[in-house]
C-alpha cells in the first residue's frame, strides 16, 4: 500500500497542534503587517492579528513560494510514497494554479487538488480525504472523489463592519458609510470560485434567518439527492465573533435538525483581513465520511 501524505493550508482553520493530532500538515499562509511577515498561527495569534486591525495596520495576503513548497513535498517524499495537497480554491488565490505547476516536475507523486473550497468546507474536504487514505486510496483516486464532488458546497456570510470591504476597495466609500450608519448587514454568498452580493439584511438577526433559509432551499433543491442520503453537513464560521457564532450553531440546529453539524471555526486570517471582525458564516458541502 502506497504511503499518502496529505497536506493542506492554514485557509482550512485547522491549527498547527490539530495538524498534528490529524497526522496531516498545514502550511501557513504568510502575510504581511506594515511590511512585516507573519505565518499564520505560527508567528501570529489571532488577537495580535485583529490587534493590528483595529489599529488600521496596513495587511496584506501572500502565498507559499515555490521554493519553500517544493522544499517541504521533496522532505516529505523521503518518508512518503505520494502527496495530496489540498490547498485553498483556485477561485481565490493563485497558490493552487501554481503549485499544480509545480508539482509536474514530481512524476505524479504529487497531486494538487482543486476542489474549490475554503474554510470550514475545505477541512471537511481534508477529514474526507483522512479516510479515504484510511481506506487504502491512493493520492490521484482520492484527488479524483474530490474533484467530482467540488461544487458541492455553498457559503453564506455576513459582515460584522464594513471599512474593510471599503478598504479593499470592494465597495464604495460612501455605500460603506451609509451602511454602517444604517447597520446594514450584507451577505455575500460563494460556491467556492468568488464571493458575490447575495442580499442585504437590516439587522444580524435578519441576517442569519435568510442565510439559513436559502441553505434550507439548497438542500431541498440542488443538493436534494445528497441530502436525501444524508450525506450534506453543515458548519459555522466566523472572524473573531465565537460567541455569536455558537448561538448561529443553535439556530441552525433547531432549524435544520436532520444535517449533520461539523464545527465551529475561526476564518484564517486571510481571509479575516479583507472582512476584518464579527463577521458571521454558514457553509454547507457534501461529506463522504462514514
Amino acid at each position: 500500500m502506497n504511503k499518502v501524505r496529505i497536506i493542506t493550508d492554514s485557509n482550512s482553520g485547522i491549527l498547527q497542534s490539530e495538524a498534528e493530532s490529524l497526522d496531516i500538515v498545514v502550511i501557513p499562509m504568510p502575510f504581511t503587517v506594515n511590511s512585516e511577515e507573519y505565518l499564520e498561527d505560527i508567528s501570529i495569534t489571532q488577537d495580535e492579528f485583529y490587534a493590528h486591525l483595529e489599529n488600521n495596520a496596513d495587511v496584506k495576503t501572500s502565498q507559499p513560494s515555490q521554493y519553500y513548497l517544493e522544499e517541504l513535498w521533496k522532505k516529505e517524499l523521503e518518508n512518503y510514497d505520494e502527496i495530496l495537497y489540498i490547498p485553498m480554491s483556485s477561485g481565490l488565490s493563485k497558490t493552487c494554479e501554481n503549485a499544480k505547476n509545480y508539482a509536474d516536475k514530481y512524476n505524479g507523486k504529487v497531486s494538487v487538488v482543486d476542489n474549490h473550497r475554503i474554510s470550514v468546507t475545505l477541512k471537511t474536504s481534508v477529514l474526507e480525504a483522512i479516510e479515504f487514505k484510511e481506506q487504502g486510496l491512493s493520492a490521484s483516486e482520492i484527488k479524483d472523489i474530490l474533484e467530482r464532488d467540488a461544487y458541492k458546497s455553498s457559503i453564506y456570510i455576513t459582515m460584522g463592519v464594513l471599512k474593510y470591504l471599503k478598504k479593499g476597495g470592494r465597495i464604495k466609500p460612501a455605500a460603506a458609510a451609509i451602511g454602517d450608519m444604517l447597520k446594514l448587514k450584507p451577505v455575500l454568498s460563494s460556491n467556492g470560485d468568488t464571493f458575490d452580493k447575495f442580499t442585504i439584511a437590516m439587522s444580524l438577526n435578519q441576517a442569519k434567518k435568510k442565510m439559513i433559509a436559502q441553505i434550507k432551499s439548497e438542500l431541498e433543491g440542488k443538493f436534494s439527492e445528497e441530502y436525501s442520503k444524508g450525506l450534506m453537513s453543515l458548519s459555522v464560521a466566523h472572524t473573531y465573533n465565537e460567541q455569536e457564532a455558537m448561538k448561529f450553531k443553535e439556530d441552525i440546529m433547531n432549524a435544520l435538525p436532520d444535517v449533520k453539524f461539523n464545527f465551529v471555526n475561526p476564518l484564517s486570517l486571510s481571509v479575516a483581513c479583507h472582512i476584518g471582525p464579527g463577521a458571521l458564516a454558514i457553509a454547507i458541502c457534501i461529506d463522504n465520511r462514514k
